[in-house]
């Protein structure tokens, strides 16, 4: 008979092992101290203890020959972060994207393009990301991005902004794209000249349905997983052990399942919501919706728990940036009010189908317009105990933000889109009298939403740490610098966001019962951090290690 080998300890100590004690949903408020241990045993991929180092449990352990002692040398030792909104294949080929964040003019954009088409000749096209409005004030067409490869190639180019919501193509990449043949879609924008010929920049709407799968299609499989497996690894280095995908399709689920067939375990908990697209008919939405359910029916909590399908997300506006996220009051700069993407009407079917599912449901909601419509719905067609979530909720009014609190409805918030660094053009294009109304997380907290902490990767950078900065401190973690605060009355207390980016993602997709707080029972994932609990000194913090499933998945050079 074949026999199972010793079950094997590990025991941590002489070290700051946090216990948040704030559970989701609670106004930690922001002096919450927080609660240390001093040790933590963990057994296989399981921790069996959080507490003294007095503890018979510990004396217990440093007495078997099969434990292994880890000393901590003082160091901080944390849950391991759940990113609570994020884009698993998107993050994974941005790494393999030219960076543009550093540029600050169309000429920075076609300099840098033009040195990276020298640097790669070989490449098939040229992806880029970064791109922000405000470095283009007049516009953009293709032509802006002709004639920029290298003599005797004229390869495709493609540009995603900042928030992913455009896509800027030269002349070649509107050929790839067949663009003139290209029909309009709902809430979304094919920019064209007078006689109606795309002029390089799709947006909103036309920027999902037309260039995401574009995207996926022309790379392979094995790009496609390699961007996976990559985005993992980056995803380690910073302390993430979770995420939630906020925009799952089908390219990226099949490249995940291909990973899990062919590669092994995936070292992360994934956890997904189907994106669904705006299309023409409530049949066409709903479809999409029916989808999901399949999905969910094979890939659940039951089956595949650490890759499944737990939800529904509707992006229902756009982004203050570019003008498209849905105002009560029109932009300041040029008094439009922007249509949103989905109406009410157009929204309540795919949430009441998904609710009658058993699905959970996510809706993108940025200006305070949409902020209203999507809680309406929620609170109509959705039952609490669902855990229904908004994600961004970037300028809510104060009514709304009291609603989201009565109504149990998580905050799905990220910090780092709130830096001052990126903020510099929302008080020409809103007004500075509702810039006052930005990013309240303190309201949520204190009126009993649950929190949740995500980074939007790769529209921003995805290091919880520098998350939480942005978060307590509400300044840049971009430009460590510039001296501004954004509305510092709103930050969230250390405690809470530290928790926010555990528990609170955790709870947020129905994972709290086995992850995202150290004690007894649940998984053994952690991060251990050189660190100094002072939201100001953050920034020096340094990732040591990072533990999935009770095994080391880095360790720091």
């Amino acid at each position: 008979m074949t026999q199972s080998p010793p079950s094997t300890s590990t025991l941590f100590t002489n070290g700051s092992v946090f216990l948040s004690g704030v559970s989701p949903g609670t106004n930690a408020g922001l002096h919450r101290p927080p609660t240390f241990v001093s040790s933590l045993l963990i057994q296989n991929d399981r921790i069996t203890f959080a507490g003294s180092s007095s503890a018979p449990e510990v004396t217990a352990a440093l007495s078997d020959p099969n434990t292994t002692v880890h000393d901590l040398h003082g160091k901080t030792l944390l849950p391991g972060f759940v990113d609570g909104h994020m884009h698993l294949m998107m993050m994974g080929q941005s790494l393999n994207k030219l960076d543009l964040g550093h540029c600050m003019t169309l000429a920075d954009i076609q300099s840098a393009i033009s040195a990276h088409a020298k640097a790669n000749p070989d490449a098939p096209r040229i992806l880029a990301r970064g791109w922000m409005h405000s470095m283009t004030p007049g516009g953009v067409t293709a032509t802006d991005l002709d004639r920029l490869d290298i003599p005797g190639s004229d390869r495709p180019i493609l540009i995603d902004t900042k928030d992913l919501h455009s896509t800027w193509c030269n002349t070649a990449g509107l050929a790839e794209l067949r663009a003139d043949s290209l029909p309009d879609v709902p809430g979304g924008v094919i920019q064209r000249d007078a006689a109606g010929n795309p002029t390089g920049v799709f947006s909103e709407a036309a920027n999902i349905t037309h260039i995401w799968p574009h995207v996926a299609r022309v790379a392979t499989m094995e790009e496609r997983v390699a961007a996976i497996r990559s985005a993992v690894e980056a995803y380690h280095q910073e302390g993430y052990t979770g995420l939630i995908d906020m925009a799952m399709d089908d390219g990226s689920w099949e490249a995940l399942q291909e990973y899990r067939n062919n590669g092994g375990e995936i070292p992360m908990r994934i956890a997904a919501y189907w994106l669904i697209k705006p299309g023409k008919t409530t049949e066409e939405n709903v479809s999409q919706v029916e989808r999901a359910i399949e999905l969910a029916k094979v890939y659940n909590a039951d089956t595949t728990p650490d890759c499944r399908i737990v939800g529904v997300k509707v992006i229902c506006d756009g982004i203050i940036d570019a003008c498209t996220a849905g105002l009560t009051e029109p932009y300041a700069h040029n008094d439009h009010l922007e249509v949103p993407l989905w109406t009410e009407e157009q929204l309540e079917p795919v949430v009441r189908r998904a609710n009658e599912a058993g699905l959970q449901v996510a809706l993108h909601a940025i200006g305070d317009a949409t902020i209203k419509v999507v809680i309406d719905v929620l609170e109509k067609y959705v039952d609490v105990e669902k855990r229904p979530r908004v994600e961004h909720i970037e300028l809510a009014s104060e009514e709304d933000a009291v609603r989201l609190g009565k109504g149990r409805i998580t905050a799905s918030i990220q910090p780092v889109h709130a830096d001052p660094a990126i903020l510099r053009a929302w008080p020409r294009l809103i007004g500075e009298h509702r810039c006052g109304r930005a990013f309240a997380y303190r309201e949520f907290s204190d009126h009993g939403a649950p929190l949740a902490l995500g980074s939007d990767a790769p529209t921003a950078p995805h290091s919880p740490l520098g998350n939480v900065y942005v978060g307590t401190t509400r300044r840049s973690y971009r430009e460590p610098a510039f001296e501004t605060t954004v509305n510092p009355h709103f930050a969230l207390g250390l405690c809470e966001a530290v928790a926010a980016g555990t528990e609170g993602s955790a709870y947020s997709c129905f994972d709290d019962n086995r992850i995202g707080v150290l004690k007894a029972g649940h998984k053994a994932d952690f991060v251990i951090v050189d660190m100094e609990w002072e939201k100001e000194k953050l920034m020096q913090a340094k990732v040591v290690e990072t533990w999935y499933n009770g095994v080391k998945v880095f360790a720091a050079q």
